[in-house]
């Protein structure tokens, strides 16, 4: 912070986690949303390994990992054919990437690594996972909820999305299962201790045998 400002005497958030923990893995998400400080500071880092803070310590980065991770030419990904290797697309990716940050700032990286999207057979776990999680909540009121393999299928299939991966899952799961369900708690429909059985219709889910949709 200048000085005057609250946190002058203080050293930066980055410099004091790695400081204090050096041995360790410091993650910046979507970095092609950075301030273009932040990338002067990781120059400094990356070329340097250390960093020095507005009180002028010194901190070594030489045990730290530093992973940066972005969504730049997630269009070309998403234009692969299923099951085809995001390999495949490294050249428009990379393109994109050029395109965004400065040469020497990709120089200064090891590796640049692409991750095949999700596909339609991984999102059966990441919907148990979220659903584990519901069932956390329910089990504090002594509800038991059973979910049917048509179920998990059609959430499965509701919740994915080419580009964006299942990031529209979580949504999915709160207006087509997780709001109904708390409608007939309101209304009395479901009880404490009871076992409610989630499956999948022709229409979408179904609550004991109801429309999910309709209202409680």
């Amino acid at each position: 912070a200048p000085p005057g400002y609250v946190g002058y005497d203080e050293g930066g958030a980055l410099t004091e986690a790695v400081r204090r923990r050096p041995y360790q893995v410091v993650l910046f998400d979507e970095i092609e949303k950075a301030h273009p400080d932040v990338f002067n500071v990781l120059l400094q880092v990356l070329d340097d390994g250390r960093l020095t803070d507005g009180q002028g310590r010194t901190v070594d980065f030489t045990n730290t990992i530093i992973i940066l991770t972005s969504n730049l030419g997630a269009e070309h990904l998403a234009a692969l054919p299923d099951g085809e290797p995001a390999e495949n697309a490294r050249a428009a990716v990379m393109d994109v990437v050029r395109a965004q940050f400065r040469p020497e700032f990709l120089n200064r990286l090891d590796e640049v690594v692409l991750f095949n999207r999700l596909s339609r057979e991984n999102m059966a776990g990441i919907v148990e996972i979220q659903i584990a999680h519901l069932k956390k909540l329910l089990a504090d009121r002594k509800i038991t909820l059973e979910l049917r393999d048509a179920a998990l299928s059609w959430l499965a299939d509701a919740g994915y999305d080419p580009v964006y991966g299942a990031r529209p899952l979580k949504r999915v799961i709160q207006r087509t299962l997780q709001n109904p369900l708390a409608e007939r708690l309101l209304a009395g429909d479901i009880k404490d201790g009871e076992t409610v059985f989630i499956d999948a219709g022709e229409s979408g889910l179904t609550i004991n045998g109801q429309d999910a949709k309709q209202a409680a």
